[in-house]
């Protein structure tokens, strides 16, 4: 009998290529699926598809007993093009007969008070946080209905090997690298989760194989969550280098936006970083078991040596 076939969404990006690799590491049998073509692991097969088409994500899926939805829009074009996305996957895992597994964030549950879970009241006020809420209630009707399985793991932000398009990735690696000043959006000195992409990777895979997670959402487990300056100082140890860093404050933040989308972008989500923005994962725990988590301190060593590695490979 056949490897139950497996078939990662967005397996370029930091999330999907973490599952793909995870996919490898359990023994299962990957399909590794994109807008463009990728590199995979070895054994791993790959697609480039248009999965904003029901016939695309039809065709991606033939064959699929789990789906992991990790692909995503352009950031700024969220509310534009992530719906019609969304429901075409659906389509294709319904009509595959496939369990679904939406790699979620947490935008939907919008400015809060204490460490975010599952029964934290849903009042988005960022409009990537009202698509965020539409399309998890729709997934969520969908496997009521009966259409499809459905299951939701839900991370803050993320970085790890791979983890390029976050603000860790994109804002506070290259520039600890660099020997340069991080500018960080917002306060420093407030207590933040941060997700570590193999970790996410790990209990994505453990929902996709659990039929205790269907129909659920869960706020994925993370390490104990450390301030921004103290996870920039990690990653400088890591680095061998100085940490430098400097808060950027709202308007400032605006007015880099004039010119860069994802700045912009940010400030539609200020809330995350001007207050404390921690999560409880205790469901996830309680439902699943022990849940082991990177340090920070190993999961900054780690991204450090893959960003080192990306750089010399491309020199």
């Amino acid at each position: 009998m056949p490897t139950p076939l497996h078939v990662v969404l967005g397996a370029g990006g930091g999330i999907g290529s973490a599952v793909v690799r995870e996919l490898v590491r359990g023994g299962h049998r990957p399909r590794a699926v994109g807008r463009t073509p990728i590199d995979v692991p070895a054994g791993v097969t790959s697609l480039t598809a248009d999965l904003t088409t029901t016939e695309g994500a039809r065709a991606a899926f033939a064959g699929a007993a789990v789906v992991y939805h990790c692909a995503q829009p352009a950031y700024h074009r969220w509310p534009q093009d992530f719906p019609g996305l969304t429901d075409a996957i659906v389509e294709g895992a319904a009509a595959a007969g496939a369990k679904l597994v939406f790699a979620d964030n947490l935008y939907r549950y919008g400015p809060i008070d204490g460490p975010v879970s599952e029964e934290t009241p849903q009042r988005p006020s960022s409009r990537k946080g009202a698509v965020r809420k539409a399309m998890t209630d729709r997934l969520l009707r969908a496997h009521d209905s009966g259409r499809l399985r459905v299951t939701i793991g839900q991370a803050a932000d993320y970085y790890g090997p791979g983890g390029t398009n976050s603000v860790i990735g994109a804002a506070v690696v290259p520039a600890v690298l660099g020997d340069r000043t991080v500018f960080w959006p917002g306060r420093l000195d407030v207590p933040r989760t941060l997700h570590y992409l193999p970790d996410v990777a790990a209990a994505l895979v453990r929902l996709g194989e659990s039929d205790a997670a269907d129909g659920r959402a869960f706020v994925l487990p993370a390490a104990p969550a450390l301030t921004p300056r103290q996870f920039i100082e990690e990653v400088a140890a890591a680095a061998g280098t100085r940490a430098r860093v400097r808060a950027t404050a709202k308007p400032l933040m605006r007015l880099v936006g004039l010119s860069n989308p994802a700045a912009r972008e940010l400030v539609d989500i200020w809330y995350q970083f001007d207050r404390p923005w921690t999560v409880d994962d205790g469901l996830y725990r309680r439902t699943f078991g022990p849940a082991e988590v990177t340090t920070p301190q190993e999961g900054a060593a780690a991204t450090v040596a893959w960003y080192r590695a990306r750089t010399v490979a491309h020199a």
